[in-house]
């Protein structure tokens, strides 16, 4: 059965007491500048346009604080994540259930917390004329282990007779794992003969650069680069769908839309430092995902991912539970 993430609207919460830096600085406790120390971020770049720009804005406000944000991979940044050398984790899939095994046998307990919804997009060159849409059984065809397909007119008849060079993320990348379960039903089930990347600038740069690219990526990076890259919309059986903040927000750009994370770890979480930050992503995370090209969470799932972070609430709420059917809000409810 199919995921189902729920979510009838976007609420963009435009009157709401914590929807810019000013207003959030009215209401911090204690003077501006007092908090000092670190807080260590890495992993999807997916998700690092929006954790960078809250880094920035943070900053401002507790400038003896530094952010440092790097961009491992989901997989990259979970591996340093569980030995303790990061305290928060950006991820654009869920946490897998071996990743969960390292971080108990390291003594590491985290707190899972949805920041954003992002909707996986399939780009061509912008001089590309022939690709109107792609179907989910196209893109398998393409990108399935073993394929060989080698040009364009392989993929569907009456496209033209021309090399078909492909761009995608690393295999360490949550975008690369999530793909590759939508459209091959298995994560990491992918044919190798492709240009990957763990820095979607350098996919960006790949498919502007090449007339015969196709390849994948968050939103926001297409969002950034529209100028540079033609997005191709895609047909899962209700007819083709492009992404958009409506379409990936109401589910039916299917089926590469997804939630994407932090995770927090639970100790680190008691310095005030971490704290402070994790509060202020949560609070700010409407306009500044908004701003960097991704689809706000409705304000009622920003609510239960404030009480989990409040309530230290330990562990997964998708990994290892039957979600299917269920909605965001109803997930973060009851599970955990």
């Amino acid at each position: 059965m199919e995921k189902i993430w729920g979510v009838a609207i976007i609420v963009l919460c435009i009157g709401c007491s914590n929807d810019s830096v000013e207003q959030y600085r009215k209401g911090i406790g204690g003077p501006e500048g007092t908090l000092v120390g670190s807080v260590r971020v890495d992993g999807s770049s997916t998700v690092f346009p929006i954790t960078e720009a809250v880094a920035e804005e943070f900053q401002k406000i507790y400038p003896r604080v530094r952010v440092t944000v790097g961009i491992s991979g989901t997989g990259g940044g979970f591996k340093r994540f569980a030995v303790k050398e990061t305290d928060i984790n950006d991820a654009s899939r869920i946490i897998k259930s071996k990743e969960i095994e390292t971080t108990k046998e390291n003594g590491v307990n985290f707190i899972e917390l949805p920041v954003a919804y992002d909707g996986l997009s399939v780009l061509v060159n912008p001089s590309n004329d022939f690709v109107d849409y792609l179907t989910v059984e196209e893109l398998k065809k393409i990108w399935e282990p073993g394929s060989t397909v080698q040009n364009w007119s392989q993929v569907r008849d009456g496209f033209p007779d021309n090399p078909l060079t492909l761009y995608g993320p690393g295999t360490d990348s949550g975008t690369f794992d999530y793909f590759t379960k939508a459209i091959n039903g298995e994560e990491q089930a992918c044919r190798a003969d492709f240009t990957a990347s763990e820095d979607d600038n350098v996919l960006v740069q790949g498919i502007a650069g090449d007339e015969n690219a196709l390849g994948f990526f968050g939103y926001a990076y297409y969002r950034e680069n529209k100028d540079r890259l033609k997005v191709v919309p895609i047909e899962a059986g209700d007819g083709p769908v492009t992404p958009s903040e409506i379409t990936i927000n109401d589910g039916t750009y299917k089926p590469l839309s997804r939630p994407i994370f932090i995770y927090v770890s639970r100790e680190a979480a008691e310095r005030p430092e971490v704290d402070a930050f994790v509060k202020f992503y949560l609070n700010m995370a409407v306009s500044l995902t908004s701003e960097v090209g991704y689809v706000p969470l409705p304000a009622s799932i920003y609510e239960l991912t404030r009480q989990r972070f409040k309530q230290r609430t330990d562990g997964s709420a998708f990994n290892g539970k039957d979600t299917d059917g269920m909605s965001l809000e109803d997930i973060l409810s009851t599970g955990g």
